[in-house]
């Protein structure tokens, strides 16, 4: 992106992007209020009977890492899927990373444990801190719109 966005607005591009998607793909899909802690999208089947609940997650500049907190090591279940977004310029379509939850909460958990056994640059110990990251380095969910299962 030549000029840089406000996080607020690429948070919010992200999220409706998103509901975009899930709309061509012929779900029902409707943006939650701000105060929905973890739940930005409520995705359904065309009849109702079946629904997901999505958090958006979205970088700018084509990154493909995202940062999480550490409830993200808890708060999964089976019908809750992340969706990482990496933006582009405009006109270019974005990268999806459709993520099951528990795929996140394990790869964030274990990520985080690996990375505090290492050493800062003076040779001290990490400090723990409420900082996660995801990256799906083998791209093995981007464009994965197949997991969710409606």
């Amino acid at each position: 992106m030549k000029d840089k966005l406000a996080s607020t607005l690429v948070g919010v591009a992200g999220e409706y992007l998103v509901a975009g998607e899930l709309s061509l793909r012929g779900y029902i899909a409707s943006i939650t209020l701000r105060n929905s802690r973890g739940i930005d999208i409520i995705a359904s089947n065309a009849d109702a009977t079946r629904s997901v609940s999505v958090q958006v997650k979205t970088n700018s500049y084509g990154s493909d890492k995202w940062i999480l907190n550490q409830k993200a090591e808890k708060f999964h279940s089976d019908n809750h899927y992340y969706i990482f977004v990496s933006l582009k310029d405009p006109g270019e379509r974005p990268d999806y990373y459709i993520v099951p939850s528990i795929v996140v909460a394990n790869y964030v958990s274990s990520s985080h444990s690996e990375w505090l056994k290492g050493v800062k640059s003076d040779g001290t110990p990490r400090k723990d801190s409420g900082i996660r990251n995801f990256k799906d380095q083998q791209k093995e969910f981007l464009e994965a719109w197949n997991l969710i299962k409606l």
